[in-house]
């Protein structure tokens, strides 16, 4: 429970009662708040138990309908949600500018368990995140799987991709529960980095389904591509911006 601070209750109350509100109102001081934390560097035993069960449903053999998507585009991240990711390494957002994506999504057959996987590839000037998600057909506990693998923006994505990055992140969310996180997380200002060696079987298990499902989704040629057409449609832009800019350029008439 996390009680509202005392200042801010009167505060509260001399504003409620400028707005003539009921007196009974008023008198809910000090009302209980209740948040969840959770634990993403160290979760616990059942969580732990969760997170392995949860990764040896996915199937270690793709097999696909004809159905298909891939969307390519740019856009300016929602930074807020770096405030959400919870954990030791929770940072303030920075300015990284716009980030240019590419999704692929494949649907699993009806008799699978799972409805669909969607891997993502993201680019901005600081880094780059891939995230495989796996959605259950028939939620009752779990609704969906993550697994993200990060870099630093440094290299290419085809180099990134040429390897199998390491999974850093492994999210649950459950139907009607809060999520079940785990995460990599390093040393910080307020202490060293925590031991997570306990941990390491469930970094393994996720690290392998993302390097199979790379293989999958074809993502090392398809990734690439994609995010080329994007630079060029941007080069297109910016040519008729510029030729634009151009033909409408008043031009003083002699006297």
């Amino acid at each position: 429970m996390l009680l509202i601070p005392r200042e801010l209750v009167l505060r509260a109350t001399v504003l409620l009662a400028a707005l003539g509100l009921p007196h009974a109102f008023l008198a809910q001081e000090q009302a209980p708040v209740k948040i969840n934390v959770l634990n993403v560097c160290s979760p616990s035993a059942d969580e732990q138990q969760e997170i392995a069960s949860a990764l040896n449903r996915i199937p270690q053999k793709a097999v696909f309908s004809q159905d298909f998507e891939i969307d390519r585009g740019r856009s300016i991240p929602d930074q807020s949600t770096n405030l959400l990711m919870g954990g030791q390494n929770t940072q303030l957002p920075s300015d990284a500018g716009p980030a240019e994506w590419v999704r692929i999504r494949r649907e699993f057959p009806a008799s699978s368990p799972f409805s669909t996987v969607q891997y993502s590839f993201s680019r901005d000037a600081k880094s780059m995140v891939e995230t495989l998600v796996f959605r259950v057909r028939d939620p009752k506990d779990v609704m969906q799987i993550a697994v993200e693998a990060s870099a630093s923006a440094v290299t290419t994505p085809a180099n990134m991709l040429a390897t199998d990055t390491p999974s850093s992140r492994i999210k649950l969310e459950r139907f009607g529960k809060s999520s079940v996180v785990l995460a990599r997380c390093s040393a910080s200002e307020s202490g060293p980095a925590p031991d997570q060696s306990a941990f390491e079987p469930l970094f393994h298990t996720a690290s392998a389904i993302a390097a199979k499902y790379r293989g999958f989704l074809g993502v090392r040629r398809t990734v690439p591509e994609e995010l080329s057409r994007i630079t060029i449609t941007s080069r297109s832009e910016g040519n008729v911006s510029t030729a634009t800019n151009k033909n409408t350029k008043t031009e003083k008439k002699p006297q």
